[in-house]
């Protein structure tokens, strides 16, 4: 597997978010939800995503925007406009002032705001778990990131505003896999552009002494390696690829690899129904219980507990 592609394969929705919002200026909505990504894609009009913190994007039709929570931000007609609508966790919605929405702002199936057919229409889709996206690919992306409309073309266009109205069986898988894709495919363009930054254990894979490392932890997370046998398949010292691997990673060898043990337990918890004895030795520790105390350490929660999220 490619660097790029370890990276993308985290994205799994499950019962996501996901609404096409149509307004007339003046509009703003307020966004609290806390949700750990979230994505804006401007098919009609244009409007600005306005952070508390940071730069503040304008999209236009064709944009699309990515949003990395759990940090608030505000979509807007324009950046002085004051929310008319909050945004809460669980897609739950509000006036400013706590007073619930009631669906005062609905419109049909999966639509939301002030008429079908607004002068800004954008298709809002939001991953509501954190374990729905792989930590690494979070970690690797800035708070808000945007595509225009010269530098992807989104092929999805057309197909989600079908397919995000319709009310059938099954509809909600249906949404979710739409966009897993859509994520991916904008964030695989993402990468390829020159805003894109990386993260340190991507740009070492293309070292020849750290990247041979991290290539051999990454393809075989559950063999018992040690910084000599790590050395001997870069061909290099202990000393030499401890220096190197902590000098372009961040950190030496042994805590990528058992943060990346953990990250690939915490997929297989949400996505199988392996048995923690199982994903132990699928991932390199010894128990259950060897694998449980170091995901609570590193988690703050227990493997049972992150299985079953309360979100």
């Amino acid at each position: 597997m490619d660097a790029l592609a370890g990276l993308l394969e985290g994205p799994r929705a499950r019962g996501a978010f996901m609404i096409r919002a149509c307004f007339d200026p003046p509009w703003a909505v307020r966004v609290e939800d806390r949700a750990p990504l979230t994505v804006m894609l401007m098919v009609r009009g244009d409007a600005w995503v306005v952070p508390d913190t940071g730069e503040r994007l304008r999209l236009r039709a064709g944009d699309l925007a990515i949003a990395r929570g759990p940090d608030p931000y505000t979509c807007a007609d324009d950046p002085g406009t004051e929310p008319r609508a909050v945004i809460l966790p669980g897609g739950e919605c509000g006036y400013p002032d706590g007073r619930p929405l009631n669906g005062s702002m609905d419109l049909g199936v999966r639509t939301w705001g002030d008429r079908p057919d607004g002068a800004a229409v954008l298709l809002i889709g939001t991953y509501l778990v954190r374990g729905e996206i792989g930590g690494r690919l979070l970690d690797a992306l800035p708070p808000l990131l945007s595509l225009t409309s010269e530098q992807w073309d989104c092929p999805l266009t057309p197909l989600l505003m079908t397919e995000v109205t319709r009310d059938e069986a099954g509809q909600e898988v249906v949404l979710d896999r739409l966009l897993d894709l859509l994520v991916i495919a904008a964030l695989r363009s993402w990468f390829a552009g020159p805003s894109a930054e990386p993260p340190a254990w991507y740009r070492a894979l293309g070292d020849p002494v750290a990247g041979r490392a991290l290539r051999l932890l990454q393809d075989d997370p559950a063999h018992p390696w040690t910084v000599a046998s790590l050395a001997a398949g870069a061909g290099v010292s202990r000393a030499a690829l401890a220096r190197r691997f902590t000098e372009l990673v961040g950190e030496p060898p042994m805590a990528y690899l058992t943060g990346w043990r953990l990250a690939l337990a915490a997929d297989r918890l949400r996505d199988t129904d392996d048995t923690l004895g199982a994903i132990a030795r699928q991932v390199g520790y010894g128990s259950a219980f060897a694998l449980s105390t170091a995901f609570k350490r590193v988690y703050g929660v227990s493997p049972q507990e992150y299985r079953a999220p309360t979100a």
